[in-house]
């Protein structure tokens, strides 16, 4: 009995090192209650959507529920700090854009949250040009024309945008830098109340995210005049580039991607990586992906990682050159 019992013992302690530590357990049982993704914007603009569509998936996928959360405000920063002061137990992450997760510590003051060093990245899930479009009754018919009706009537052209910091708004700025005219920038809160009051006729001109004008293009509620990549959009396969209007080299991408608190358990991150990819690949997912005039990207997190460096060193030099601080 007694080496019987010693025989359990010495079995008992050759098991001590495989017992698994209570946080990769808990990676292991993710997700086993709701999981939120904070999308730093009003509900009803491009990156919501797009954000709800991979919701949707992931909790089919994963049996749980995945909860899109809307947190506007400060070019995004509102959303982005509550992500960076979350939790990294793999239950809250940031669905955004280039502003919180990148480009609002470039320009932004006392911002309380540091993109690089808070968050760590998920997946970037796609891209998109940027559309500069106009109210239907605007005098201008192209950029061109606008560029040329600015110049005539300085400060009197109403430029809408997503918020301050945002692509829109530092696109506006550069191109009326390069075209020497002067616009008076208007920030909304979100693309939403953006685009409710150009179609209303609140606001001359736009400069956001595609997707959501792509519609309105072509009902014709709106007049779109350029959009913003290297080539044309397949979208919008009638509306000239930027620079096609003469801005030679000029490109702005908007993009979206997941990155989750500094600290959240690789496991965790590698399984929403994997379920993020396989929605892109997936036949729904590519038809939501072309509904909403978006180029699907994927990758690892890694990748994210290289792309969010080079958008940092793209465009570190044109906001220091447009001195755009916040």
């Amino acid at each position: 009995m007694r080496s019987l019992s010693l025989g359990l013992f010495g079995l008992a302690l050759a098991l001590v090192p495989y017992v698994v530590p209570g946080t990769a357990h808990a990676s292991q049982a993710w997700p086993d209650r709701p999981v939120t993704l904070l999308v730093p914007f009003p509900a009803g603009s491009a990156v919501d959507t797009l954000a709800r569509s991979v919701a949707q998936s992931l909790s089919e996928d994963f049996g749980r529920q995945f909860i899109v959360d809307n947190r506007g405000g400060a070019g995004g920063n509102v959303g982005g700090a509550a992500v960076a002061k979350s939790a990294a137990d793999g239950y809250t992450f940031l669905f955004g854009t280039p502003a919180p997760i990148a480009l609002n510590k470039l320009m932004y003051k006392g911002l309380s949250y540091d993109s690089e060093r808070d968050f760590t990245p998920v997946i970037l899930v796609a891209k998109s040009p940027l559309a500069i479009s106009a109210k239907l009754d605007f005098p201008a018919k192209t950029l061109g024309e606008l560029i040329a009706y600015a110049k005539k009537n300085p400060g009197k052209v109403n430029v809408g945008h997503p918020g301050i910091g945002t692509l829109g708004h530092i696109s506006s700025v550069l191109i009326q830098q390069f075209a020497g005219v002067e616009m008076t920038n208007v920030p909304y809160r979100g693309t939403a109340p953006l685009m409710a009051d150009l179609l209303s006729g609140q606001v001359d001109v736009v400069m956001d995210f595609m997707p959501t004008y792509v519609p309105l293009a072509d009902d014709n509620k709106i007049r779109a005049l350029a959009v913003t990549t290297s080539q044309r959009a397949p979208q919008l396969p009638n509306v000239p580039t930027v620079q096609e209007a003469g801005f030679k080299g000029f490109e702005a991408t908007a993009w979206y991607a997941i990155v989750a608190p500094t600290g959240t358990p690789p496991e965790i991150v590698a399984k929403m990586n994997k379920g993020v990819n396989a929605f892109l690949k997936s036949e729904r997912g590519k038809s939501i992906l072309n509904l909403n005039a978006l180029q699907g990207v994927g990758g690892s997190p890694d990748d994210l990682k290289t792309f969010i460096g080079g958008e940092l060193s793209k465009w570190a030099p044109v906001i220091k050159a447009a001195n755009i601080t916040m």
